[in-house]
């Protein structure tokens, strides 16, 4: 990884951005005499605060820390000033300083720092987990508000501090200082890169469709392929048509706003592994013909999540420089009804021959992946990923925030035990054997629905599966599914380092499995 390694700006090319707290990084303790804040990790022991020895607190503040309260429990804010500091104690629970809690409690106390704030912290604890914590926790996305109903960090007119990093950040928003080893500093740059990814792939789910759709989403991954050293290739409606893509051109036909297929590529100097990604970008979902009910449909904006999270992990494995080979594949779509829109019944012909009867149009995820994972197999990868808001069979099996992982069994494994690791909860589930046989159509090679509502998600995988190609050597490529259809948006307020909206789920999972696979 090169020294100081970082996301150069993308702030301009979308129509509004979320903030960060501003991060730097120092090797002298000394700094904590200029801040005015000081953020201490405290712990709980069978219900009692416990304080972890620090130079930045002392033992009478750990007395009025419990004398107003305190008690440690995971994500607690309790403040104290005393001698002229204002102490920010956030609770890490009673498991100890791990980086799952710790990045947590960093992402609660990020919230809980004030405008103007100058805070430090001791990176001694964990530094990855404490920057990802803060910038990620600290991630606030005030969308397309009036001057007069902005919050005071994006008010009109104010200006902007130069800090290296993602986000143009305003002056107002808390400087954090983390305090550290020289040793960390690289670490320190590879957790602000990564976190800065995340941000960016929050940013794009953030973006209201009328203003992300197919040709624009398309412009900006070339902006940001070219300022990441990537290069790019974009596929409009007519070349997608002359190509042979039949599954992403089926589902754009029924918008005014025809589809594209983005291909990024990035390869290191020292490169030892392929890797092919792909995220459905599916910019608006209505359903199609097969429609969605009106409750929620709102929340659609975010079924392109999969190629954010394509778009930006890719950025970030360029800027750490892992050993590897990337091939990104964005198949974007707008799946609309209209007069134009493909029907149930219809069969379509994929990228390479395959053919699909649609069963439901509301199935669109799946037909346009397939293409992309057809044309990303033709290079021989030595790994294929792809990632999706693909079925509500997810949520039903998993819940909110826990994505399942289906594919080879053991990069399949590998990525699920990653994924959980770096606290990105991930699931492996099994390919059913069943489907195998309910796949089949009476007039094409494969249908893209299954008659009943069992097993929706692993039906999906074994649909997925069927465009799996080769490697070089003639075996079937290591592969991997992975449904974040509820984990990549969330509904409820913020909790741990997980903002309300987009949560840029499974960004730091693909970069960490990548990292991982080229060690």
């Amino acid at each position: 990884m090169s020294t100081h390694a970082k996301l150069p700006h993308f702030s301009d090319l979308l129509p509004a951005h979320g903030t960060m707290p501003q991060l730097e990084f120092a090797a002298d303790i000394a700094r904590a005499e200029s801040a005015n804040t000081r953020i201490i990790p405290v712990l709980q022991e069978d219900g009692e605060l416990v304080m972890p020895t620090s130079p930045l607190t002392s033992a009478e503040v750990y007395r009025q820390l419990e004398s107003l309260g305190a008690t440690g429990k995971l994500g607690e804010i309790t403040k104290l000033v005393s001698d002229g500091v204002l102490y920010v104690a956030v609770g890490v629970g009673e498991d100890g300083l791990d980086e799952t809690a710790l990045r947590r409690a960093m992402g609660a106390a990020a919230r809980a720092l004030k405008d103007s704030t100058n805070a430090v912290v001791l990176g001694s604890y964990g530094i990855r987990a404490t920057v990802e914590g803060l910038l990620l926790g600290g991630y606030a996305y005030n969308g397309l508000k009036s001057a007069d109903k902005a919050t005071p960090d994006t008010a009109e007119g104010e200006k902007t501090a130069e800090v290296e990093g993602y986000s143009d950040t305003p002056a107002r928003r808390p400087l954090v200082t983390v305090i550290g080893d020289e040793a960390d500093r690289d670490q320190f740059d590879a957790a602000v890169t990564v976190a800065n990814a995340v941000a960016l792939a929050r940013d794009l789910v953030n973006t209201p469709s009328n203003l992300l759709y197919p040709a624009n989403y398309a412009d900006i991954a070339t902006a940001v392929a070219g300022r990441c050293g990537l290069t790019v290739e974009v596929l409009d409606h007519d070349q997608l048509r002359e190509q042979g893509f039949g599954g992403i051109t089926a589902v754009g036909q029924g918008s005014e706003r025809p589809p594209r297929l983005v291909h990024l590529s990035w390869a290191s100097e020292n490169a030892g592994t392929s890797v092919a990604l792909v995220g459905k970008g599916i910019t608006f979902d209505t359903g199609g013909i097969s429609i969605k009910p009106a409750a929620g449909m709102e929340q659609m904006v975010m079924d392109m999540g999969g190629s954010a999270a394509v778009l930006a992990a890719t950025s970030a494995i360029a800027a750490l420089e892992l050993p590897a080979r990337v091939d990104a594949w964005l198949p974007l779509a707008e799946n609309m009804p209209s007069g134009t829109a493909q029907r149930p019944g219809d069969v379509i012909t994929h990228y390479g021959g395959m053919t699909s009867e649609v069963i439901n149009t509301d199935a669109e995820g799946r037909l346009v992946l397939a293409d992309a994972i057809a044309r990303a197999s033709e290079d021989h990868p030595d790994y294929l990923i792809e990632t999706s808001t693909l079925t509500g069979a997810q949520m039903v099996a998993l819940g909110k925030r826990t994505f399942g992982i289906m594919g080879s069994d053991e990069l399949r494994d590998q990525i699920a035990e990653t994924a959980r690791e770096i606290d990105e909860p991930g699931w492996a589930m099994p390919m059913l054997e069943e489907h195998d046989e309910e796949i089949a159509s009476k007039v094409a090679d494969i249908k893209n629905a299954n008659s009943d509502r069992f097993g929706g998600m692993e039906f999906a995988a074994t649909y997925l599966s069927k465009f799996v190609g080769e490697t070089a050597d003639g075996e079937e490529i290591p592969w991997a599914h992975i449904d974040v259809a509820s984990p990549a948006w969330n509904t409820g307020g913020p909790y741990g380092f997980i903002p309300a909206r987009a949560t840029g789920v499974p960004v730091r999972t693909i970069v960490e499995t990548i990292r991982s696979i080229c060690s």
